[in-house]
C-alpha cells in the first residue's frame, strides 16, 4: 500500500460533512472479498458463536467478537500477506456468528423451557429469516447512519475495530495477547472441569443466617466478562445477587419454615428446601419481574431516539429507492435497495408459509413490522452507546408483550399461540442483534475504506454459516446441562417464556413477579440502572462474584490518570479477557462433549449394546484424564480460590507485564 497510513482524527469525530479520508481510498483496488477471508471468517464465527452461546446461556451476557476476530485475522494474514480489507472481511463474517448466537439463545431456548423441543430445521429457519431481515433492513440505513451521521454517531466497537485493523503493524503483540488468553483459559478450564483437580463452583453457607450462601463459579470466561463490562456493571450485578442470596432467600427460609403446607408455586415445604430450591421456586420469578421492568425502562428511555431513528430510516428508504448501484465510488456501493426490500418482503412471506415458523398472516406481518422498526432503532442506539448497551432484551420483551396481547385478543391462547408468539419474538430478536453487528461492521468498513456491498455479502454468509451450527450447539448444551437448570439458567430465555405464558395463560405467581418489578423500580429511583441489577437478582450469586473480580481488575486500569497509558492498558486487558472468554467457552463445550461420550459409553455398555469407535475413544480419554480431587471440607474451597487467584494474576500480568528489571512494565 505504499507509505504507512493512519486514520486521521477526523475519522473519529468532527461534524458531518467534514472532509474525510478513509484508510484505503475509493480509487484504490485490492483484495477484499476472497475465498480465504470468507472461510477464515466462517470458522471464527462458528468458534465465537459456540463460545458465546455457552456464556450467554450461563449468565445472560454475550461479548462482541469483532475485535478478537480482527486480531486473529491479522495473525493469520502473516502467512498469506492479506490486505487490510481481507482482514476486515474476516471480522465482518466472523462477528455475525456471535451476534446470531446472542439472538438465538435469548429466545429459542424459551421453547425448551416451555416443554416444546424445537427441531434443528426450526432453529435454522428462525436464524436465517431473522438474520437476513437484520442485514436487509440495515442496508438502506447505512448512508444516513454511517455516512451522513459520521461524527455524531461514533459506533464505539466499530471504531475500535478499525483502529485494530489499521494498527496491523502491531499485530504480533495483539495476537500474542489474545491467543495467550485463549490458551490459558482453555487449559485452566480443562484442568478444573476435565481433570476435576479442584471444584469449579465452591460455595459456603453463612453460619447464623439460615439460607444465606456465598460462592463463585471460578471460570476464566466469567473473569474475562467482568473485565470487559467493567467495575460499575459488575458491581451492580453483584448487588442484585447479594439481595437475592443474602437477603431474600434467608427471609423466605425464616418466614416459611413454620408453614405446614407448601407455598405456591412450590410443591414441597420451605423447611425442606435448601437455598438452591428456594431460588428455583421463588427467586427466579422475582428476578424475572425485575428483568422485565429493567428491560422496559431501558426501552422507554430509548423512545426519543427510536422515533427520530425510525423517521430518518423511512426517509432514507424512500429517498434511495433506486439503490446504490448507480454510485461511482467503490466505497459507496450498496446492495440495491429495491432488491433488498423485495428480499425482506419475501422473507415475510416465507415466515407465513414455512411450517418451521408456525405463524399465520398476522404473525408474519408482526415479524416484518417489528423487525423493521427495532432494526432501525437498534442500529441508531448502538451508534451512540455501543452494542453492549443495546437494549435487545427490552425490545424483544416489548415485541412478545404486544404479540401475546394481540394473540390473546384473537383467542390464540393454547400451545400453538405460545409457540407462535415465541417464534415471532425469536425472529425479531435475531434481527435486532444482527443489525447491531452489521451497523458496527459497516462503520469499521467506512473507516478503513471497504466496499459496503461486499461487506453486506459477508454478513449474509456469516448468518447462513452460523445458522447451520447454532442449533447443534443449543441441543448439545441442553442435553448435557439442561437449559433452565441451575447449571445453565438461560435468564433471557426463561424470562421470555414467562412473559408469553403469563399473558396467554395467566398462570404465573404474579405476586412474586410484581415484587421483582417493585424492587427494580426502587433501584431506578436511586439512580442505578435496574437492568444489570435485575440480571444479578435473577442469577445465582456464584456467577456474579467472579465477574466482580474481573471488574475490580478493570478498575485498577481505569484509575490511571495518563489517558494514553490508560487506553493502552485497557486494550491489553480487553484482548486478553476476550481470549479467556473464547478459550473458556470453547473448552466448556469440549469438556461437555467428553463427559457426554463417557456417559453414553457407560450406558450402552451396561445395556449390552455396541459402542461406536469414536465414542469409545473419547470416553476412554475422558476417563483417563478425569482423575478427580480428594480435597475435603474447607480445603476444597481454599484450593479452588488459590487456583482462581493464580488465574486472576495472569490477567493482571497481561496488563502490567513484569519488566526485565523486576518492576512493572507499561
Amino acid at each position: 500500500m505504499g507509505e504507512k497510513k493512519r486514520l486521521g482524527k477526523e475519522a473519529y469525530g468532527g461534524v458531518p460533512g467534514e472532509s474525510y479520508s478513509p484508510y484505503v481510498k475509493h480509487h484504490e483496488t485490492m483484495r477484499e472479498f476472497t475465498l480465504r477471508a470468507v472461510i477464515v471468517g466462517i470458522l471464527v464465527g462458528i468458534v465465537f458463536g459456540a463460545a458465546n452461546a455457552y456464556i450467554g446461556l450461563k449468565v445472560g451476557i454475550t461479548v462482541g467478537a469483532s475485535i478478537p476476530a480482527a486480531v486473529i485475522a491479522i495473525a493469520i494474514s502473516k502467512f498469506w500477506r492479506a490486505t487490510v480489507l481481507e482482514n476486515n472481511m474476516v471480522q465482518t463474517v466472523g462477528s455475525a456468528g456471535e451476534s446470531l448466537a446472542a439472538g438465538v439463545i435469548f429466545t429459542v431456548p424459551a421453547l425448551i423451557v416451555l416443554g416444546f423441543m424445537p427441531q434443528l430445521s426450526k432453529i435454522f429457519i428462525l436464524s436465517v429469516v431473522g438474520g437476513l431481515l437484520g442485514v436487509f433492513f440495515m442496508i438502506p440505513l447505512r448512508k444516513h447512519l454511517i455516512v451522513r451521521e459520521h461524527g455524531r454517531l461514533p459506533y464505539p466497537e466499530g471504531t475500535a475495530c478499525a483502529e485494530v485493523l489499521v494498527a496491523g503493524d502491531r499485530g504480533g503483540t495483539m495476537v500474542k495477547r489474545v491467543m495467550t488468553g485463549v490458551g490459558i483459559g482453555a487449559l485452566y478450564k480443562f484442568i478444573m472441569e476435565g481433570m476435576e483437580l479442584w471444584s469449579y463452583k465452591p460455595e459456603w453457607d453463612i453460619r447464623g443466617i439460615r439460607g444465606a450462601r456465598i460462592g463463585g463459579e471460578i471460570t476464566p470466561a466469567l473473569l474475562g466478562v467482568g473485565y470487559v463490562i467493567g467495575p460499575r456493571i459488575a458491581g451492580i450485578m453483584l448487588a442484585g445477587g447479594a439481595i437475592s442470596w443474602l437477603v431474600l432467600i434467608p427471609i423466605i427460609k425464616m418466614m416459611g419454615s413454620g408453614l405446614s403446607e407448601p407455598l405456591y408455586p412450590a410443591t414441597i415445604l420451605i423447611r425442606d428446601m435448601g437455598p438452591a430450591a428456594i431460588w428455583n421456586n421463588y427467586i427466579r420469578y422475582i428476578g424475572a419481574g425485575a428483568v422485565a421492568f429493567g428491560g422496559l425502562v431501558t426501552l422507554i428511555r430509548a423512545i426519543p431516539t427510536m422515533v427520530r431513528s425510525f423517521g430518518s430510516g423511512m426517509k432514507e428508504v424512500t429517498r434511495d429507492r433506486g439503490g446504490g448501484s448507480g454510485a461511482v465510488k467503490r466505497t459507496a456501493l450498496d446492495l440495491p435497495v429495491k432488491y433488498v426490500m423485495a428480499g425482506a418482503l419475501g422473507l415475510g412471506v416465507l415466515a407465513w408459509l414455512l411450517p418451521q415458523i408456525p405463524v399465520n398472516v398476522v404473525g408474519a406481518i408482526l415479524i416484518v413490522v417489528f423487525s423493521f422498526f427495532f432494526v432501525t432503532v437498534s442500529s441508531s442506539i448502538v451508534g451512540l452507546v455501543g452494542s453492549t448497551s443495546n437494549p435487545a432484551s427490552g425490545m424483544t420483551i416489548g415485541t412478545l408483550l404486544a404479540t401475546s396481547l394481540i394473540f390473546l385478543g384473537l383467542g390464540w391462547t393454547g400451545t400453538a399461540g405460545m409457540v407462535a408468539a415465541i417464534s415471532v419474538g425469536a425472529v425479531v430478536c435475531i434481527a435486532i442483534c444482527i443489525a447491531s453487528d452489521t451497523s458496527q461492521d459497516l462503520k469499521t468498513g467506512f473507516l478503513v475504506g471497504a466496499t459496503p456491498r461486499r461487506q453486506q455479502y459477508g454478513e449474509i454468509i456469516g448468518v447462513l454459516s452460523s445458522a447451520l451450527v447454532i442449533g447443534w450447539v443449543v441441543f448439545f448444551l441442553h442435553r448435557v446441562y439442561g437449559i433452565g437448570s441451575e447449571e445453565l439458567p438461560a435468564p433471557q430465555a426463561v424470562l421470555m417464556s414467562m412473559v408469553v405464558k403469563g399473558v396467554l395463560t395467566m398462570s404465573l405467581p404474579w405476586t412474586l413477579v410484581f415484587i421483582g418489578v417493585f424492587i427494580a423500580a426502587c433501584i431506578e429511583l436511586l439512580g442505578i440502572p435496574s437492568l444489570p441489577f435485575s440480571v444479578g437478582l435473577y442469577l445465582p450469586i456464584r456467577l456474579s462474584t467472579p465477574i466482580m473480580v474481573g471488574g475490580i481488575v478493570r478498575q485498577l486500569t481505569e484509575r490511571i490518570k495518563n489517558v494514553d497509558l490508560r487506553h493502552r492498558l485497557r486494550e491489553r486487558g480487553v484482548l486478553y479477557g476476550s481470549g479467556l472468554i473464547a478459550g473458556g467457552g470453547v473448552m466448556g463445550i469440549t469438556v461437555a462433549a467428553l463427559y457426554n461420550s463417557s456417559m453414553q459409553s457407560a450406558t450402552l455398555s451396561a445395556a449390552g449394546e455396541p459402542v461406536g469407535a469414536a465414542t469409545r475413544v473419547t470416553a476412554a480419554f475422558y476417563d483417563f484424564v478425569n482423575i478427580g480431587h480428594d480435597w475435603a471440607g474447607n480445603w476444597a474451597g481454599i484450593v479452588a480460590l488459590v487456583a482462581f487467584g493464580a488465574l486472576t494474576m495472569t490477567l493482571v500480568w497481561s496488563i502490567w507485564p513484569p519488566s526485565r528489571k523486576g518492576g512493572r512494565g507499561a
